[in-house]
């Protein structure tokens, strides 16, 4: 069982490569300009070239699979604050299916998650994004997604010794609703709370740490990430029972909003679309895809998305 301790923002994501418990749960072409950059498991690009492969798709960079990502969102993807290194359920899924493009992988330095889907819908700089991004028609217009690959429910995190701990209690003046900006939980936040101030942050460490501390009343965010955090060092936080009720779920404990992850490609670049969703196939087939969710979810908590 891991030790559960309270920790401020820097101790929590130096700490935050420990794998939980179960807790609900890749020539010729023209030269572009790019910032990309260290701190990952294959050294970022100082520069990104424009190149057609021999499969026809393209790459910001010859033999190399180019990730942007938000690495504050733990336990998908985060950085190791010693090394720098980037790690995380997401990472591993990236770094496998650029070994099934034998490519390999590159990985920019962290971003705002509200900045990907633009970054990747403009093109020059990344390939490609694995971020617990939930497929939505907006962003379709935007970016091409692949196959689900994960499913997932948000959360409503409050103190444990709160006494105001339902979407009904909170959803009044006064009452401040922490969320990560650009995020699906923002947007139910925003259409289901409408008499609470919802307060946009840069990343879901400073949602829950605000909630620990009381500067906000609650926050919403995705469920395998909240409860991943919980039983990591916010223990004095909880995911209460009977938030959000419905016939199908009396208990609460969730909000069942039934999303599903996909990865996030450039629309045109539909040779790469299917080459990674081929390597997705191959994935689930053998095995890989559920090896990954049990380092660190601590089991498998999802079979193949149907979409």
């Amino acid at each position: 069982m891991f030790e559960h301790m309270l920790m401020n923002r820097r101790k929590f994501m130096k700490g935050a490569g420990v794998v939980a418990t179960s807790a609900a749960l890749a020539g010729c072409g023209s030269t572009t300009s790019s910032d990309a950059g260290g701190g990952s498991s294959s050294s970022g690009s100082s520069g990104s070239t424009t190149a057609t492969t021999a499969e026809g798709y393209t790459l910001v960079e010859d033999g190399k699979l180019t990730l942007i990502s938000n690495f504050a969102f733990p336990p998908f993807e985060f950085a190791d604050e010693n090394t720098g290194e980037y790690k995380g359920f997401d990472v591993d899924v990236a770094n496998a299916i650029a070994g099934k493009l034998n490519l390999e992988l590159n990985i920019l330095p962290t971003v705002q998650f509200d900045t990907i889907v633009p970054t990747i819908k403009q093109g020059g700089k990344a390939d490609i994004s694995l971020a617990a991004i939930t497929i939505t028609d907006d962003r379709k217009k935007e970016v091409a997604f692949t196959e689900p690959y994960l499913d997932s429910n948000q959360s409503f995190v409050v103190k444990a010794d709160a006494t105001d701990k339902t979407v009904a209690a909170l959803n009044v003046s006064g009452k401040k609703i922490a969320v990560q900006s650009g995020t699906t939980g923002e947007a139910w936040a925003q259409e289901n709370m409408a008499s609470a101030t919802i307060v946009p942050l840069d990343d879901i460490v400073q949602a829950m740490s605000g909630v620990q501390t009381g500067l906000y009343d609650a926050c919403v965010a995705d469920l395998p990430v909240t409860s991943y955090m919980i039983s990591q060092s916010y223990s004095d936080l909880m995911i209460p029972d009977g938030v959000y009720s419905t016939s199908s779920n009396p208990a609460g404990g969730q909000i069942p909003t039934g999303e599903q992850y996909g990865a996030i490609l450039k629309q045109d670049n539909t040779a790469l679309i299917d080459a990674v969703n081929d390597a997705f196939d191959d994935l689930w087939d053998e095995g890989t895809m559920d090896s990954i969710q049990t380092t660190w979810f601590g089991e498998v908590i999802c079979s193949k998305p149907s979409e």
